[in-house]
């Protein structure tokens, strides 16, 4: 499948959908890094911190004031891994790295901005927010129907700027409206949330460099996650289960979102938990209805090595 979808979970999303052999539309970031050799200075985030005018500098180089947020300068394994603030010049001092920066610390909301991009120039905007949980993970992702238009000028400047020659995917993840991360690719959580033919659109824009999308009938949706304790060796549910949350009304997609024949620590988690299943609704209410079927299957029967 020239959909590039190394996560078996997502596969539901893409195998209905006819790619031709030659176009290869990467869905991770390493593929991105890999296939994209033009643009792939994206991943470097003090380079796009620099970009855009922010005080940023890798570890070594002290901040001229506190607070500043520190975390890896490239990191294509995503899920927030070595991030941290840090609030002063000892905290600092005692967590200086090889391969980190620190940044300006941004407030504001936390938004990841799926962008259909033409020669560098966005066509297609969907952002969504994630309810946060302790530890760096998320309680369930909120993908609006509403437009965000601060963020669509920033980010769509700053493509033109930075991506000209590129016709693709781009996500981008904002703080305030400021970029804190690029990748060349989508959000593969929830292309079932976009609508209808939505895939088919990804599919023209990579092999004919056109966005062709019906948008009108777009909704919210919900993309509400399932985390549990580090440390059991958890078991995927039965079919009956999975058939069970999908048949909650709304309910458009159930994802059990690790591999149950790997080493748990081998998967790329936050410190907060580890990430068991994704479901996709077109409410919140029905998206925790359906996670609490599978929650009330897998939690309990975890086993501890």
């Amino acid at each position: 499948m020239p959909i590039l979808q190394t996560d078996p979970w997502r596969v539901q999303f893409f195998k209905d959908v006819l790619c031709p052999g030659d176009v290869t539309i990467p869905t991770k970031d390493w593929e991105a890094w890999t296939l994209l050799p033009r643009h792939r200075w994206i991943y470097d985030k003090l380079a796009v911190a620099l970009s855009q005018g922010l005080d940023a500098a890798p570890h070594g180089v002290p901040p001229p004031r506190y607070p500043v947020f520190s975390k890896p300068m490239i990191n294509l394994r995503s899920m927030g891994a070595g991030s941290m603030p840090i609030p002063d010049e000892a905290t600092y001092r005692a967590n200086l790295q090889p391969g980190y920066f620190w940044a300006t610390l941004l407030t504001g909301a936390h938004v990841s901005t799926d962008a259909a991009v033409v020669n560098g120039e966005v066509r297609w905007w969907r952002h969504a927010t994630g309810a946060t949980a302790p530890g760096g993970t998320f309680d369930y992702w909120h993908v609006h129907a509403e437009p965000r238009p601060e963020i669509e000028a920033w980010c769509g400047a700053w493509s033109r700027k930075h991506l000209n020659g590129y016709s693709g995917m781009a996500n981008f993840e904002t703080i305030g409206g400021r970029i804190i991360e690029a990748h060349l690719r989508f959000a593969d959580q929830w292309p079932d949330l976009y609508g209808e033919g939505w895939v088919h659109a990804l599919v023209r824009l990579y092999t004919e460099g056109q966005w062709v999308f019906d948008d009108a009938q777009r909704a919210d949706g919900y993309s509400v996650v399932l985390f549990a304790p580090h440390g059991p060796a958890y078991r995927h549910p039965p079919a009956e289960t999975i058939a069970q949350a999908l048949a909650v009304p709304g309910v458009s997609s159930v994802q059990i979102s690790f591999h149950e024949d790997r080493d748990p620590s081998h998967h790329s988690m936050p410190p907060g938990g580890f990430r068991l299943a994704i479901v996709n609704a077109a409410s919140l209410d029905g998206g925790c209805a359906a996670r609490e079927i599978l929650y009330r299957q897998m939690v309990p029967a975890a086993r501890f090595r």
